[in-house]
C-alpha cells in the first residue's frame, strides 16, 4: 500500500516527544481494540454460548449468507462510483478499477486499524494521481457526510413505522438514558456554543502564526473536495448512487434474515411494511453503531443487531447467532477483497515501471 509521506499536498512532519506520539497511538489503535474486546465479552455473557454454537452448526442456509456477501460487494462498486463524480469534478480522474479497489482497501485495512483505511483511500489516489491529498480527503469527507445523512433520514423513518422499538432502545440502556437527558439540558447547548465561539477567537488572534495559515490552507483545500457535491454536474447522479449504496447495505441484511428460521418468520409479517420493518429496525440501530470505533464494528454491530431482534422476540442467543454469521461473512469478503486489491496495485505498478522502461527506451532510439 502507498507511503502516507509521499503524498502531494499531505500534511508537514511534526516532530513530537516520545510519549505524545505514543499516546496518540494508543488511542488511535488501542482504544477501538479495547473496545471490541469488552464489547464481545459482554455480548457472549448474555447469551448460552452452546446454544448459540448449535444455531450456527445445524440452523443455517447458508446460500442466503452468501447471497448477502455478494450484494455487498455491489455496495462497494457503487461507492467507487459515487466518489468518481466526486473526483471528476475535482479534475482528478483515476481509473475506476482503482477506485474500486481504493474502496476495498479501505475496508478490509478498518478490520484492522479503524478509521485508517479512510486516510490510505485517499492517500493511494492522490499519490497514484499526483493531486492534493487535501482535496481528495475533502470529497471523501462529503462522501461520509452523505451516509451520515442517509442514518438521519433512516432513523427518521424509523421514528415513523418503529417508535416503539427506537424508545425502547434509548431507554433500556443507561447510555441511551444519560444521551437522551444530556441533550435536553440547556447547559450543554451554551458550552457547545461557548466552546465554537472560543476556538474562533483564537484562530482570529493568532492568525497570522504559521500553523493557523496551514489550518486555513488545509481547510480550504478539503472544503473545496467537500462543497463539490452541490455544484457538479452529476450530483443526481450522487443521489441516486448514494441510494444504491444503501439499498444494497438493506438488502444484504434483509436477505440474510432468510438464512434462519427466526429471522425469516421476521419478514412474513402483516403487509409489506410488517416484513420490512424489523430488518430496517436492526440495521438503522446498527449503522448508528458504527460510529463506535472498533474493528470492522465487531461488538458494537453485533450488539446493536441483537437489540433490534430482540425487540421482536428473538433471543440473545439466537440474536448473536445470527449477528455473529453475519458479521463473519462480510469479513470473509472483504478479507477477500483486500487480497484483490493488493494483487491489483501489484500488478499495476509492475505495469506502469514497465511503461515507464518502454518510453525511455523509445526515447533513446
Amino acid at each position: 500500500m502507498e507511503n502516507i509521506s509521499d503524498v502531494k499536498g499531505g500534511a508537514p512532519e511534526v516532530n513530537e516527544p516520545g510519549w505524545k506520539k505514543a499516546l496518540s497511538l494508543g488511542l488511535r489503535y488501542g482504544l477501538p481494540v479495547v473496545l471490541t474486546v469488552l464489547l464481545v465479552v459482554y455480548m457472549f455473557k448474555k447469551v448460552n454460548f452452546s446454544e448459540m454454537w448449535e444455531l450456527i452448526r445445524h440452523g443455517v442456509d447458508y446460500w442466503w449468507i452468501l447471497l448477502a456477501m455478494g450484494i455487498s460487494v455491489f455496495s462497494h462498486v457503487f461507492r467507487a462510483a459515487r466518489w468518481r463524480l466526486q473526483l471528476s469534478a475535482l479534475g482528478i480522474r483515476p481509473p475506476f478499477m482503482a477506485l474500486c479497489c481504493s474502496i476495498f482497501g479501505c475496508y478490509a485495512l478498518n478490520l484492522v486499524f479503524p478509521r485508517l483505511g479512510e486516510v490510505w483511500r485517499c492517500t493511494y489516489i492522490a499519490s497514484s494521481q499526483k493531486a492534493s491529498f487535501t482535496s481528495v480527503l475533502g470529497s471523501m469527507i462529503g462522501d461520509r457526510l452523505a451516509d451520515t445523512l442517509m442514518v438521519l433520514l433512516l432513523l427518521l423513518l424509523c421514528l415513523v413505522v418503529a417508535s416503539p422499538a427506537l424508545e425502547a432502545f434509548l431507554t433500556k440502556y443507561p447510555v441511551g438514558r444519560d444521551f437522551v437527558n444530556l441533550l435536553s439540558q440547556v447547559w450543554f447547548w451554551a458550552a457547545a456554543v461557548g466552546a465554537i465561539l472560543l476556538g474562533w477567537v483564537l484562530l482570529r488572534a493568532f492568525r497570522n502564526t504559521v500553523v493557523v495559515k496551514k489550518l486555513k490552507e488545509m481547510a480550504l483545500n478539503m472544503w473545496t473536495g467537500f462543497s463539490v457535491v452541490a455544484r457538479m454536474k452529476g450530483r443526481w447522479q450522487f443521489l441516486w448512487l448514494t441510494l444504491c449504496i444503501w439499498g444494497c447495505y438493506y438488502f444484504q441484511l434483509y436477505v440474510a434474515f432468510y438464512a434462519f428460521d427466526f429471522t425469516r418468520e421476521l419478514c412474513h409479517g402483516p403487509g409489506m411494511a410488517g416484513g420490512l420493518t424489523p430488518c430496517l429496525v436492526a440495521f438503522v440501530l446498527s449503522s448508528i453503531s458504527m460510529a463506535i470505533p472498533s474493528n470492522g464494528g465487531l461488538g458494537p454491530w453485533n450488539l446493536a443487531i441483537m437489540f433490534g431482534l430482540a425487540v421482536y422476540g428473538v433471543s440473545d442467543a439466537q440474536g448473536t447467532a445470527f449477528s455473529m454469521l453475519q458479521w463473519s461473512g462480510q469479513t470473509v469478503m472483504l478479507i477477500i477483497l483486500g487480497i484483490f486489491t493488493m494483487a491489483y496495485i501489484s500488478v499495476s505498478r509492475k505495469n506502469n515501471r514497465r511503461l515507464i522502461e518502454e518510453t525511455v527506451e523509445e526515447a533513446e532510439k
